[in-house]
């Protein structure tokens, strides 16, 4: 009867402990970082940050961004392909830090391809030709006159090295025979600080970053380097519009993990960011910075990154853009 009533007393406790054991077990159980590899304030880490307080409502755990800016993107991204693959750490990316980075800095420290496992594909960053208010320039044709009549004395800012402004602006220098010199900064804010206070000329800069400032009148925008006009910036011309052809240039984000996190983990996660970007709030807050939304699943999207991978690396040869 001892023996008896001990395993009872074993199997009534194993019963009361396996709830909160499969509790403790299940995916997420701790805080989930996002890691952004870009300085606060910016377009991509405002994304991120409303994706994150969705998750922490989702997951029942906090939910934090990260931002760890340097080395174009390189430090951040770097950070989480070699982080634990265990669906804790994840990065919000970009076709500089998973594409770019490849061919233009000789050690970036991971592979963006075999390195990371993608979780959705959230759309792209068009980008703007934004000027001082002060450049006595008022549309592309009188930009590329200016360039053209002194060559390398007009500055164009970027998001760094190898970033879609960077690049973007190579191509259109290429497309129309001009010149300027190349300031990078890290990140979006630190560039749209210096237009707005004057010490940069011009920057070709996703529209997120700079819309509140055009909305406000503290710079001015050109154009818009893709093939319609954006829903939130509807007077500002497309390059096409104004003579320029084959200069389109937007720049894709997306979500990855690293690349040996189990499958179960990259599916809650996955699902979870995607119902976050279908959410009607969040999309509107989305769009309403200027990105344009085209949500992806992991199997949507790993077609897109590879094709994106190969155009830019198109961009980058016929620009001439060189390993740093």
């Amino acid at each position: 009867m001892l023996l008896t009533r001990r395993s009872t007393l074993g199997l009534m406790a194993g019963a009361v402990l396996a709830p909160s054991v499969v509790r403790a077990e299940s995916f997420p159980s701790k805080v989930v970082t996002i890691i952004v590899p870009y300085p606060a304030g910016g377009p991509t880490d405002a994304i991120a940050r409303f994706v994150a307080q969705d998750l922490s409502v989702a997951f029942g755990h906090n939910v934090v961004v990260d931002n760890r800016a340097g080395a174009s993107g390189a430090v951040g991204t770097r950070a989480v392909a070699h982080a634990p693959a265990d669906g804790y750490t994840i990065v919000f990316g970009n076709n500089q830090t998973h594409g770019n980075n490849m061919f233009l800095l000789k050690d970036p420290g991971y592979d963006a391809v075999k390195d990371f496992a993608p979780l959705a594909g959230v759309g792209a960053f068009e980008h703007a030709f934004v000027v001082r208010n002060d450049l006595p320039a008022k549309n592309i044709q009188e930009l590329i006159a200016l360039a053209k009549a002194e060559p390398g004395k007009l500055n164009y800012g970027s998001t760094g090295v190898g970033s879609g402004s960077h690049l973007a602006m190579e191509l259109f220098m290429q497309r129309t025979g001009i010149k300027m010199t190349h300031v990078p900064f890290r990140g979006a804010a630190p560039l749209v600080q210096e237009i707005v206070g004057g010490r940069i000329d011009i920057a070709n800069s996703t529209l997120p970053s700079v819309l509140e400032q055009i909305n406000a009148g503290t710079l001015r925008a050109l154009a818009i380097a893709s093939p319609e006009r954006n829903p939130q910036a509807k007077a500002i011309p497309t390059l096409r519009e104004q003579g320029v052809s084959n200069a389109d240039a937007d720049s894709w984000a997306a979500f990855f993990a690293p690349a040996k996190t189990p499958q179960s983990e990259l599916d809650v996660l996955s699902k979870a960011i995607i119902a976050s970007l279908n959410k009607p709030a969040t999309r509107d807050a989305i769009v309403k910075l200027g990105f344009t939304l085209n949500v992806r699943d992991p199997e949507a999207f790993r077609p897109r990154l590879l094709q994106e991978i190969a155009s830019w690396k198109q961009i980058i040869t016929e620009a001439g853009v060189k390993a740093e």
